[in-house]
């Protein structure tokens, strides 16, 4: 079904181009995000994908393989934007919700979350695209590798490279005075 939706797409379809899209488009907004940190510029990275995969599609030469292709779109567009907006990150702080008391488990669980998510900003684009492309999206070290155009070497290097620095911002961030935590500036 979706080879032959693909190959549709490249004889200038749009309905079948946009029944592929439509199956792909919350994961790559998803992956976007995570990627970025920043919905703005996901969605602009999406839109840069998809506009680069409708004018390249008649390229593409293995249909069956639209997905990889289509991811390996979205992140050199999600690299692009990057590039783009390097040094120029603006940082909101979200309020916590007052839904009633939270329990202490929430309260490390959610503590936890806000260490992880500091430690990923932290980290730079291609390490996040293949933090995502591993745990978010769970492809396999090949799929992965394919997506990012690289050796499957490299990608277990740079995954082990990402970890390592997640876990170090981790350690980095537990190590903090408590009094030090506390202050916003």
């Amino acid at each position: 079904m979706q080879r032959d939706l693909a190959v549709r797409a490249q004889h200038g379809d749009h309905e079948a181009f946009t029944t592929l899209v439509a199956s792909a488009i919350n994961r790559l907004h998803t992956a976007a995000r995570l990627i970025l940190r920043n919905q703005d510029r996901s969605e602009d990275a999406v839109q840069d994908a998809l506009v680069r995969a409708w004018v390249g599609l008649r390229g593409l030469r293995d249909p069956d393989r639209f997905d990889a292709w289509l991811r390996r779109l979205l992140v050199n567009a999600c690299y692009r934007a990057a590039r783009r907006e390097h040094g120029r990150e603006v940082v909101e702080i979200h309020a916590l919700p007052t839904n009633g008391p939270t329990t202490p488990d929430g309260q490390h669980g959610l503590a936890i979350r806000d260490q992880l998510g500091r430690g990923f900003r932290r980290l730079p684009p291609d390490q996040r695209a293949v933090l995502v492309l591993h745990f978010y999206l769970d492809l396999s070290d090949a799929e992965a590798a394919e997506v990012l155009d690289i050796p499957i070497g490299t990608l277990r290097s740079r995954l082990n490279r990402a970890t390592s620095a997640l876990r170090a911002a981790r350690e980095a961030d537990e190590r903090q005075t408590p009094a030090s935590k506390g202050h916003v500036a």
